[in-house]
């Protein structure tokens, strides 16, 4: 896959604020579009930037109302654009049963709609990646994600593979394919493997090992900054994580930039900010609408694209810090 793009339609925490919306993270990967979490709004923030694009999964991290309450809305107006295509939609145990009681709200829709429930260490399979599920330490069931290239080819060396003989054209892609062609061998031509990419997307958490794993050489990790250090025994009551302690698992996972969301409106993203930097210096706190881009390794590290480089829709003042 070529494109990977982490979009955040929601950065806020627990209730929404002026300038930022619900739990809502959408996964651009070619032409795959992935939703994790749908708090309520996810829909208004979504037409407000990007478009409403006819996902083709949605995975929640866990069900507490912040993250799934925009979920049936969303259905509801799939079904009345005339969707066509399924949707599945992935979570912990106990999603079947939370979405069957809320299926009233949709009533019957044009399209297939498949709940799935998943168990720690599940993977759901798309081409060329997958989406594994993993515990992490919040109240209830909750589970982190993380979205895992597979690795891509070596690059194929064309000059050095003529210099051995081997004619441009049909040769070349039999070589590729893995045969030997005229006594030369794939492995002359083809370098190593490259490794795939890898995003993860803590949910909602305390400091937690597992993620820590998940996490472990992660090109981006986006992972939760509800309280400040200050307020670490709050944190810690409610299965929360500070800035500086998600910026210390950061840096313990050796990640490539690690991104702070779930922010709660009672601190200065500035502030949430610093503490992070103070700690892991490649820590980010995006913004409603911004993105980070994942390009392939060899291309260079991920980076923030805040949304006014790349808006098709302007953001309203109440966006802006």
């Amino acid at each position: 896959m070529d494109e990977l793009e982490v979009f955040f339609a929601g950065t806020g925490g627990s209730v929404p604020s002026a300038r930022r919306g619900l739990p809502a993270t959408l996964l651009r990967i070619d032409g795959d579009r992935l939703l994790v979490d749908c708090g309520e709004g996810t829909q208004r923030q979504l037409l407000r930037s990007v478009g409403l694009p006819d996902l083709d999964a949605v995975f929640l991290t866990h069900l507490h109302a912040d993250h799934w309450l925009g979920l049936p809305g969303m259905l509801k107006t799939f079904d009345l654009r005339g969707r066509e295509k399924d949707l599945e939609v992935f979570g912990p145990p106990g999603t079947a049963r939370l979405l069957g009681s809320m299926s009233a709200i949709w009533g019957r829709v044009s399209y297939g709609l498949h709940v799935a429930e998943m168990e720690p260490g599940d993977a759901i399979e798309f081409a060329g990646y997958e989406v594994e599920a993993f515990n992490v330490r919040h109240r209830g069931v909750a589970f982190g994600y993380a979205v895992v290239e597979a690795d891509r080819p070596g690059r194929f060396a064309a000059q050095l593979a003529e210099r051995l003989g081997v004619t441009p054209g049909p040769d070349f892609g039999r070589l590729e394919a893995g045969e030997t062609v005229g006594g030369v061998r794939p492995d002359q031509v083809i370098g190593d493997a490259r490794r795939g990419r890898r995003i993860v997307l803590s949910g909602d958490t305390a400091p937690c090992e597992m993620v820590r794993i998940a996490a472990a050489g992660a090109d981006l990790l986006v992972h939760e900054a509800t309280f400040l250090d200050v307020d670490a025994a709050r944190a810690a009551q409610t299965e929360h994580s500070t800035a500086a302690q998600a910026a210390q698992l950061a840096a313990d996972a050796g990640v490539q930039l690690v991104a702070l969301t779930h922010l709660s409106s009672r601190y200065r993203p500035s502030d949430v900010r610093r503490e992070a930097q103070a700690v892991f210096p490649q820590a980010v706190v995006p913004r409603d609408f911004d993105a980070i881009e994942v390009p392939a390794p060899e291309k260079g590290p991920p980076r923030l694209k805040p949304w006014e480089a790349d808006a098709t829709v302007a953001p309203q003042p109440s966006q802006l810090l």
